[in-house]
């Protein structure tokens, strides 16, 4: 059966490897049906309420998602295509006996020029027209067309709460210091490296502990280490704020005060050359070191994620990792992230 998530857009390619993720963090049998900007189409097996809660549980945590649907059909992006899918099909699978319903449609961007509201009031005159009412304040059941290089047509069987991610903002937690990573890529993070309930992670380099504070946030029982007191004190701070499983130490990088392959997963954003200041012999030494250690402490087959501002394929190699994926993160004119995905 096809599931489709309507993806947020704020990167390229990180909403999509995300949801992979997750899907595989829920051990769910699928394959990659379609993907359109700001929608994946998965074709996922098993029987239909247990895809439906393992599909709900994904929505708890995934974070460049807005919604899960489930999928009526895809058609081309033409208004004649849209409605013909509405007139003709099966809508028991989506609407029971007295239910009410409403109609949304997303248009993405440009690759159409249909107005959603023609959009909204035509499918929803087709569903009306099969023996429901609709409610546009209270529906039972939300269909959503997205208007991407093809239209996908379906029914919400689960929303991402986004804003919760917006109350984790950086300057709203109790320690702030500035340059960290969005709640939202952080959590995008934890995902990818599929840390599951129980992991142990660990942050070598965890400033004020964004990304500990979502690992935790899922589950994870979360080791940060941090050179500077003043930060380390504020991550203490943070974690703490959020009743996180957690263990907070000063030190250094390059010294890890851990025993070989005791980590479930390490996620790691080390300092960069023009931010921290540091000359570019010392970086290449930072990185290579600190590199080491987090492949030792790691567990064999485990991931391990790295942010950076250069490309670090020589070094993790070096050290032994490798490289599952990467990413390109354009965060202003003058900084691009680079993020690599590592299994060791």
């Amino acid at each position: 059966m096809l599931y489709a998530f309507e993806l947020s857009g704020e990167h390229e390619d990180l909403p999509r490897a995300e949801v992979l993720a997750c899907l595989d963090l829920v051990e769910l049998e699928y394959g990659e049906s379609e993907y359109f900007e700001h929608c994946l189409v998965a074709d996922i097996k098993g029987e239909p309420q247990e895809i439906l809660h393992k599909l709900r549980e994904v929505a708890k945590r995934i974070a460049m998602t807005h919604y899960i649907l489930k999928v009526i059909d895809v058609c081309p992006t033409e208004i004649e295509d849209i409605i013909e899918v509405a007139e003709g099909c099966d809508i028991s699978e989506h609407l029971n006996e007295g239910q009410k319903y409403v109609v949304r449609a997303k248009r993405v961007r440009h690759n159409t020029t249909i107005k959603c509201v023609d959009i909204e009031r035509r499918v929803g005159g087709a569903i009306y027209r099969k023996g429901f009412n609709a409610d546009l304040k209270d529906p039972d059941v939300e269909f959503r067309a997205i208007l991407s290089e093809k239209c996908v047509l379906g029914s919400v069987i689960a929303s991402v709460d986004r804003s919760a991610y917006e109350a984790r903002a950086p300057h709203k937690k109790p320690f702030f210091y500035p340059g960290v990573l969005r709640p939202r890529v952080a959590r995008a993070l934890v995902n990818m490296a599929l840390i599951k309930e129980g992991d142990v992670v660990f942050d070598p380099f965890c400033g004020t502990a964004g990304i500990l504070v979502e690992a935790g946030l899922v589950g994870a029982t979360v080791l940060g280490l941090e050179v500077r007191y003043k930060i380390a004190v504020g991550a203490d701070m943070n974690l703490r704020h959020f009743n996180a499983d957690q263990t907070m130490m000063m030190g250094d990088a390059c010294k890890v005060p851990l025993v070989d392959e005791s980590v479930d997963a390490v996620i790691a954003d080390p300092p960069y050359g023009r931010s921290a200041r540091i000359e570019g012999e010392s970086l290449h030494h930072l990185y290579e070191h600190s590199f080491a250690e987090m492949f030792r402490v790691l567990k064999p087959g485990k991931l391990a994620i790295i942010v950076s501002e250069i490309d670090v394929t020589e070094l993790v190699e070096k050290v032994g990792f490798t490289i599952k994926d990467r990413f390109l993160q354009r965060v202003h004119k003058s900084l691009t992230r680079k993020i690599t995905v590592l299994q060791k």
